[in-house]
C-alpha cells in the first residue's frame, strides 16, 4: 500500500516526498490564522531576502498522469491560485496540490490527497502549509505554521527549531525553479532544507546533464537532475531518481521516473496553463 501512495503522489513532492509523505489540517485554520496579529508576518519589506523569480505566476496549472510499472495508477495537480493572499504586509501564492488512484488502483486502494502551501512572493519561504491524507483507511492531518525571522515552526502539538529560510515540501518545488542555473555543469549540486512532518530533511539535486525527450507536446529541451532520496524506504538507491526540466525559463518537471524497490514509478506532464513563459518546444 505505501508503494501505491508513493506512485500516485509522486509528481507533487518532486524534491522530497520520496521521503515520505504531506500531511494537511483544515482550510478553516487558515482563515483563523489570517486574522491573527502576528510580529512574524509583520517584518518589513527589507528584513527578509529578495528572490528573483521568472519562472512562475498566479494562475499556473501542471497536470501529471502517474504509471506504476505499466498501470496507470493516478493523477496529480499543482495549481497556484489566481489570487495572492496577504499574511501581514506579506503578499503570497497559494498553492494547492491534490493526488487521486485512478483506474484499477481507485479501486482496491482509493487515495485523495490535498496539499496547500501559501509561499511568500519575493522571499520565496513558505508562512504556512497544511496537508490532508485520505489513503484508504489511513487518515492524518496536519498543518504548520513558519516563524522564518525566528528560525521556527510550530504545529498543534510543539515547536521546532529551523534553518534560515526553511522551506515546506511543496514549496521547495517552487523555489527550485527560481535557481540560478547559468554557467552549471555536470555534477553541480544544489542543495536545500525542507521541514516535513516533525524535523528538517536536507536535500542535495544534482545536474546530471541535457536531453530532448519525446512527449505528447512535441520534443521538449530538458535539463535533468537527481535528487538525492533516502535509500531503504521506497528508493533502492540515493540517486535513483531522474527528473526531466525544461530547458526554458518556466523549469516545469516535464518528466519524472524513479526505480523503487518494487517496480517503478515514471510521470508525465499532461496538461499545463498559465505558464509565464514559452515551452521549449524544439519539434
Amino acid at each position: 500500500m505505501k508503494l501505491v501512495r508513493q506512485a500516485i503522489n509522486f509528481p507533487l513532492n518532486l524534491f522530497a516526498t520520496i521521503y515520505s509523505y504531506l500531511y494537511m489540517k483544515r482550510f478553516y485554520l487558515i482563515i483563523l490564522f489570517l486574522g491573527m496579529s502576528n510580529s512574524m508576518v509583520s517584518y518589513s519589506q527589507d528584513s527578509l531576502r529578495a528572490i528573483l523569480n521568472e519562472s512562475f505566476t498566479t494562475s499556473e496549472v501542471l497536470e501529471y498522469r502517474v504509471h506504476y510499472g505499466l498501470m496507470n495508477a493516478g493523477e496529480a495537480r499543482l495549481e497556484i491560485k489566481k489570487d495572492l493572499v496577504k499574511f501581514g504586509k506579506r503578499e503570497c501564492y497559494h498553492v494547492v496540490g491534490t493526488g487521486r488512484s485512478v483506474g484499477a488502483f481507485d479501486w482496491f486502494f482509493k487515495v485523495r490527497d490535498k496539499y496547500e502551501s501559501f509561499i511568500d512572493t519575493e522571499a520565496m519561504i513558505p508562512w504556512y502549509h497544511t496537508r490532508k491524507i485520505e489513503e484508504g483507511s489511513y487518515k492524518r492531518e496536519q498543518d504548520v505554521t513558519f516563524y522564518q525571522m525566528h528560525k521556527l515552526a510550530k504545529d498543534a502539538k510543539r515547536v521546532y527549531n529551523v534553518p534560515e529560510n526553511v522551506q515546506d515540501i511543496v514549496s521547495a518545488f517552487y523555489y527550485a525553479r527560481t535557481w540560478d542555473l547559468n554557467n552549471m555543469e555536470v555534477g553541480d549540486t544544489f542543495p536545500l532544507n525542507a521541514f516535513y512532518s516533525k524535523s528538517v530533511i536536507p536535500i542535495d539535486v544534482t545536474f546530471r546533464g541535457q536531453e530532448t525527450i519525446k512527449t505528447k507536446f512535441g520534443y521538449i529541451d530538458c535539463l535533468k537532475f537527481s535528487p538525492m532520496l533516502q535509500e531503504g524506504r521506497v528508493f533502492k538507491n540515493p540517486d535513483d531518481m531522474v527528473v526531466w526540466v525544461s530547458n526554458d525559463k518556466n523549469r516545469i518537471p516535464v518528466r519524472i521516473e524513479a526505480a523503487i524497490l518494487v517496480g517503478s514509478v515514471k510521470a508525465d506532464l499532461k496538461h499545463y496553463e498559465g505558464l509565464k513563459n514559452p515551452l521549449a518546444i524544439v519539434k
